[in-house]
């Protein structure tokens, strides 16, 4: 018996390196998937984040320092840049997506093309008069121009402008020193000299991968936003206040206002924008400008500061590197359960199995999860999935009609293990509930095993595998004995 369960410990520890070898090989793949990604993204666009439109003016102020101390006391000026920025009153964004999915080699990327109207309005534009901040200052300031700037300008694929319904020409560059990624366009006279609110419309079609954001600087800001994907992940600082998903898509809305967003606030004070948040690469030295925190108006005037984003991450959930390493996870539980099997049939039938018997039924079941990871790559992973697993539990009952000594054996045995593959399938399917199938499944297994060997004299086992009839035959009195104490 020592011996058999030592060797049997020595069978899954290498069956348990297997298992790692082949853990390690889905690492090495979704290491390359996010390298396509990358891939992808440098050459099409990256997450995208949209800020604007907004109207900036550069100036700079002159201001009298002194005067110069000897000769004639000629006075010292001294001048200063400003940026000056004015917010949308309201602004409206309404969206399309298209999802286009790209590949390199074997690996797909969530690319999309979106579609996209922004509508802004200014009801005062007394904040295009800069005062001077410094006495005897004077400021100076060139022409008010439409900013929009964008994480990634390379996905530009349509841009228009148009003020108060006269087109307006589209530059490139935001017009901003941070971020200086975008476009922007000129006002016409007549915008500044009319009377009665601003009005600009943008029409933007905007290439990307894996997520799409917007900066809400306006006072007010709503977003609607329409896709053809349907496993959308909402993120940012702001879920939508309304969202229905279905099949074929998901369409959101959101409604965001400068007292419930400091995203306006640290833009004023010059805070740049980041990287949107990726499926693969999260923010690392970003962070959002906090104005109720200590310190934060250092970090608002542009110390590595973010404003504040939100909108959505186009996720896959039936990723099959993603599903692959999830299952391998349950290896071991697999072939110790397997193993489990085997043995109570030997206890039950009386039957020796040997340890390289042992080994190859685990080396079958981890050769199934080489070949699930091996075919997701080439087929849909339900597919992969079922061909891996009747390969195997065809394999697995052929192989035991012989080891357990008969076909019936040998079928129940291969229904077993097709019973575990299908538990597994689910377990990888219902992700938020996976725990307590697991946990289910394991009870129903010790409930099977402990009803299997409810009569059975252990005392008596042990002695007919040790050849000791005498003991066999003293076990019961013993075994009553004990009972009686």
């Amino acid at each position: 018996m020592l011996s058999k369960t030592g060797a049997i410990a020595v069978v899954t520890v290498g069956l348990m390196w297997a298992l790692s070898s082949v853990q390690s090989l889905v690492h090495e793949r979704q290491a390359r998937q996010q390298e396509a990604e990358r891939n992808v993204a440098n050459s099409l666009a990256g997450s995208q984040v949209v800020l604007g439109p907004a109207l900036v003016m550069a100036c700079s102020e002159t201001w009298l320092k002194g005067y110069e101390m000897a000769g004639d006391h000629k006075p010292i000026l001294e001048t200063t840049p400003r940026i000056v920025r004015l917010p949308a009153s309201q602004l409206s964004v309404d969206t399309t997506v298209g999802m286009t999915p790209r590949h390199r080699g074997i690996f797909k990327v969530n690319g999309y093309s979106a579609r996209t109207q922004l509508q802004a309005q200014w009801a005062d534009l007394s904040g295009l008069t800069p005062q001077p901040e410094r006495e005897r200052g004077k400021v100076t300031c060139g022409e008010p121009v439409v900013a929009m700037a964008l994480s990634d300008a390379r996905g530009i694929r349509v841009a228009e402008i148009k003020v108060n319904g006269v087109s307006a020409s589209v530059l490139p560059g935001s017009a901003l020193s941070r971020p200086s990624v975008g476009f922007h366009a000129a006002l016409p006279a007549a915008a500044l000299s009319g009377s009665g609110p601003m009005k600009i419309e943008v029409n933007l079609e905007l290439a990307g991968t894996q997520s799409l954001s917007v900066v809400p600087i306006a006072d007010s800001t709503s977003v609607k936003m329409a896709a053809d994907w349907p496993h959308p992940a909402f993120g940012g600082r702001f879920l939508p206040s309304e969202r229905h998903i279905t099949d074929q898509g998901f369409d959101a809305t959101w409604h965001v206002t400068s007292l419930a967003s400091t995203a306006q606030q640290a833009w004023l004070n010059g805070a740049t924008l980041c990287p949107a948040l990726s499926q693969s690469e999260p923010i690392a030295n970003g962070r959002y400008a906090d104005t109720s925190e200590p310190g934060t108006q250092a970090e608002a005037q542009g110390d590595g500061a973010c404003v504040e984003t939100f909108g959505v991450t186009f996720v896959d959930p039936v990723n099959a590197h993603v599903l692959s390493d999830r299952a391998t996870k349950y290896g071991l539980l697999f072939i110790a359960l397997t193993f489990v099997g085997v043995g109570l049939v030997e206890v039950l039938k009386r039957l020796r199995v040997h340890p390289i018997q042992y080994l190859l039924v685990g080396a079958a079941l981890a050769v199934f999860f080489l070949l699930l990871v091996s075919l997701s790559e080439h087929l849909a992973f339900g597919l992969a999935y079922l061909a891996a697993a009747l390969a195997c539990t065809l394999l697995l009952a052929f192989y035991g009609t012989f080891v357990l000594q008969g076909w019936r054996a040998g079928l129940g045995f291969g229904s077993g293990i097709a019973g575990l593959f299908a538990t597994l399938y689910a377990l990888l399917q219902m992700e938020q509930t996976a725990l307590v199938l697991g946990s289910l499944a394991l009870f129903l297994v010790l409930a099977v095993i402990m009803f299997a060997t409810r009569r059975l004299n252990w005392y008596d086992l042990m002695a007919q595998v040790r050849g000791d009839p005498g003991r066999a035959d003293r076990a019961p009195e013993a075994h009553a004995q004990g009972d009686a104490a």
